[in-house]
């Protein structure tokens, strides 16, 4: 039944580094013939996931077993992609129901439940060099979740959330977005990734740099500035002011204390907080300026905010 101890101590091996899956080819590989594989089938100690595919246990397949056979039946160079490669890497809080793959373009595979498969030209370079179970890197999963949305803001906001969590800087998704022949949005993310490498850790911060500091004429503000093991927002240190967005719509009590703790630090240094949520950014951003403005120019700020448009009740 099987070539001997030793080689078959080799699919056991391979098994626990593929979450229990091995692929028929593995299992002769490492020592088992088909009467000995179809004998673990038939008592139900291993079960078929897939054609070819196999987990080398009963009941349920954990996530990381499905993962696995997801990307062992499509064959040769796949890699984990897209929402799934997010997953991994901690971009996602919870698995999503469709595993995404990353195949050779030439290649052309059977639909499989519960698989998504994206044909790519850059299979042989979208790889990362080390992890397991195979996916693409960080940049690439970024770049390509990006084209995948439905909207500018939700591509925008994957930028954002990957420099966010220090997986990746944002210069990484630049090299990786300008080798790209064929990309939508191209320039609005070009510029949205020169944000985010100014500080921008969240939408609700690339909200007020645009809609608020940039399109009323407002002083740059200095974006993630360290104070007393506190990080402020946005610190307009030359006017002792500083700013605190808050996109949370639950607020523990917890973390208001932090809040409070960080306020009450930042005016016993000498600045006056403003602290904005995301609805007064996105909905109300004229207001917001207005304020700013006022006690930027309260703090020696000699400019005048400038009105972002029609409507705007900043003078223009």
């Amino acid at each position: 039944m099987c070539r001997g101890p030793i080689l078959a101590r080799v699919w056991e091996e391979t098994a626990a580094v593929q979450s229990g899956i091995l692929t028929r080819r593995q299992a002769h590989d490492g020592g088992l013939t088909d009467e000995a594989i179809e004998a673990r089938l038939a008592s139900g100690r291993w079960q078929r996931v897939y054609p070819g595919v196999l987990a080398t246990f009963s009941g349920p397949l954990t996530r990381p077993a499905q993962l696995w056979a997801a990307v062992l039946v499509s064959g040769p160079d796949a890699v984990l992609s897209h929402e799934t490669a997010a997953e991994l890497f901690g971009l996602l809080s919870e698995p999503q129901p469709l595993i995404h793959v990353s195949v050779p373009a030439a290649r052309r595979l059977v639909k499989r439940p519960g698989v998504v498969v994206h044909r790519t030209r850059l299979a042989a370079t979208i790889r990362h060099p080390a992890l397991s179970p195979p996916r693409t890197r960080v940049e690439d999963t970024v770049i390509g979740l990006t084209q995948s949305c439905a909207s500018l803001d939700a591509a925008i906001g994957w930028l954002v959330k990957a420099a966010a969590s220090r997986l990746t800087t944002a210069t990484r998704p630049l090299t990786t977005l300008t080798s790209r022949h064929r990309l939508r949005w191209r320039g609005p993310l070009t510029e949205a990734l020169g944000d985010v490498a100014a500080g921008c850790h969240s939408m609700l911060e690339l909200h007020y740099l645009r809609s608020v500091e940039r399109a009323h004429g407002l002083p740059q503000g200095w974006r993630q500035h360290r104070r007393q093991g506190w990080y402020d927002d946005v610190d307009y240190a030359e006017y002792g002011v500083s700013v605190e967005l808050d996109g949370r719509v639950a607020h523990p009590a917890e973390r208001r204390f932090r809040d409070h703790r960080r306020d009450n630090a930042a005016v016993l240094a000498g600045s006056r907080v403003l602290r904005y949520g995301y609805a007064d950014v996105a909905h109300r951003p004229c207001e917001v300026a207005q304020q700013v403005a006022a006690v930027l120019r309260a703090g020696g700020w000699r400019g005048k905010p400038r009105g972002c448009g029609s409507g705007c009740p900043v003078p223009h």
